[in-house]
């Protein structure tokens, strides 16, 4: 830009860091970063709360699942998740080693192992969902029933919409 029109544009309130308004303007109003910032809120709450049990986020996922379906194999948990299988053969070790879950050999398939929790982590459960509710209750906080169901419609058609993309990524062995 020549210095008498970079002059000119400066005067009539048009900044040299345009781009980088424009860029900033595109991630805030972004629904994926808004997505991604109330996601990481909620989760740096839960986890803050979690401390004091002893337990990660990380576990939180894994306990939540097996309350709902003891004795998944470590595969079928990694795919109730949405992560990877070595992420979840280490975050099975940490929880069998502080007494959380106990990992059996399948009796009739004995290259599966089946997770299982133990009293432990079974005591757990109205404890930790009550710091879990008391969590989502506070990040809903303002909105009617009918604002929180709408959320869910939304947040449904976004994942619906990258289904497709996430079968060819799985189809790929990416999770494996």
């Amino acid at each position: 830009m020549p210095k008498r029109a970079a002059s000119t544009a400066r005067r009539r309130g048009a900044s040299h860091n345009t781009p980088r308004k424009l860029l900033t303007s595109l991630l805030t109003d972004s629904p994926g970063y808004g997505l991604r910032q109330a996601s990481r809120a909620m989760h740096r709450v839960l986890q803050a709360r979690l401390v004091p049990h002893r337990i990660n986020i990380g576990m939180w996922y894994f306990l939540r699942v097996l309350w709902n379906e003891d004795g998944l194999t470590q595969r079928e948990l990694s795919h109730r998740i949405g992560i990877r299988e070595p992420t979840t053969l280490h975050t099975v070790a940490v929880m069998e080693r502080n007494g959380l879950v106990k990992r059996v050999r399948n009796a009739a398939d004995r290259r599966k192992v089946n997770v299982f929790l133990t009293n432990k982590g079974r005591r757990l459960q109205q404890k930790l969902m009550r710091i879990g509710l008391t969590t989502l209750g506070d990040a809903t906080a303002g909105l009617s029933n009918s604002d929180v169901q709408q959320l869910l419609q939304y947040l449904g058609k976004i994942q619906s919409n990258l289904q497709p993309f996430l079968d060819e990524l799985e189809d790929m062995d990416w999770f494996e």
